[in-house]
Formats: C-alpha cells, sequence, structure tokens
C-alpha cells in the first residue's frame, strides 16, 4: 500500500466517528428506512412474465407484504430500438428501453404517498442462432424489470422521510 493510499485510507476511518456523530444511519440499517419500510409495501399482483420479476424484486429489496400500509401501482412498458445493423439491413444488436410509472398510495388514508416514473435501458445481440437471440431476449427483459424495480425501491426509501411510517 503506497503512502497516499494509506493517507487516505486513515483519513476515512479518522472521519467514520464524525458521521455517527451527525446522525447518520444507513438505510439498511436496524432503524434505518429500509428496515421501516420492510413487509409494509403491497405491490399489484404480476400479470405475466415481466411483471412477476418486477415485483420478485421489490418483494427482495422490500420484504414480502406481511402488514402493508402501502399500496404500490404500477405501469410498465418497453420498446426496442435495432442500434446495429447490417449492409443487408438486418439488426444485429437491439437497445430495450423500459419506463415504470409507479404510484404509492397510504392504505390507511386513501391518498397518494408517492408518485413517480423511472426510466432504464439495457441491451442484447442477436447475431447467433434463433434459440440465443430470443434467449438474450428474455434475459435483456429480466434484467430490465430488476432496474426497473431497483429504481422504484430506491425513490421509496429516498422519500421514507416524507411517508407517514
Amino acid at each position: 500500500m503506497s503512502s497516499s493510499d494509506r493517507r487516505a485510507f486513515l483519513a476515512l476511518i479518522a472521519g467514520l466517528p464524525a458521521l455517527a456523530a451527525c446522525g447518520f444511519e444507513p438505510v439498511y440499517g436496524t432503524s434505518g428506512a429500509a428496515d421501516a419500510l420492510r413487509g409494509r409495501v403491497q405491490t399489484d399482483a404480476p400479470s405475466d412474465h415481466y411483471e412477476y420479476e418486477l415485483v420478485g424484486r421489490i418483494e427482495e429489496r422490500l420484504g414480502r407484504p406481511a402488514d402493508p400500509i402501502f399500496d404500490l401501482d404500477y405501469d410498465i412498458t418497453t420498446r426496442s430500438v435495432a442500434q446495429g445493423i447490417t449492409i443487408t439491413d438486418e439488426a444485429t444488436r437491439y437497445h430495450l428501453i423500459g419506463d415504470a410509472l409507479f404510484i404509492l398510495t397510504d392504505r390507511r388514508t386513501g391518498k397518494k404517498a408517492l408518485t413517480g416514473k423511472v426510466t432504464a435501458f439495457t441491451g442484447y445481440s442477436a447475431t447467433g442462432t434463433t434459440v440465443s437471440t430470443l434467449t438474450a431476449r428474455q434475459d435483456a427483459h429480466d434484467r430490465l424489470m430488476v432496474m426497473l424495480a431497483d429504481q422504484i425501491v430506491t425513490r421509496i426509501i429516498g422519500s421514507a422521510g416524507t411517508l407517514n411510517l
């Protein structure tokens, strides 16, 4: 370890007590925002494989609803855009773009607690066999749902201070 790396590491260690003193609390700590939301958000039931992936990831991060006080409604749209095109006008690569509108509603009051829209994209190759292209497209959709779910959860956790927990 070089002396500049050692100094940076020691500065980081020295600053940790100051973070604790200022009230810093990790979001996934025992009294963090994510812990307060664990098991408290009920999502719409998924109607297809992609929604199943989205809901599964949300529940993985926020826990399965045990005593929900919020309902999470969502609307997902995806579109595929050809990116790599050969001189014979065949697409060899696609970008998959997804948008998710979401509404978090307080079950106790019926009021919207949080609304938003998140967007993500991923890509896949279409240069292999039909089976490999279909598998790559399915994998890209699954990755996209995880990215959208992570963004939704991040927005919910980031707004936890304004929610009536």
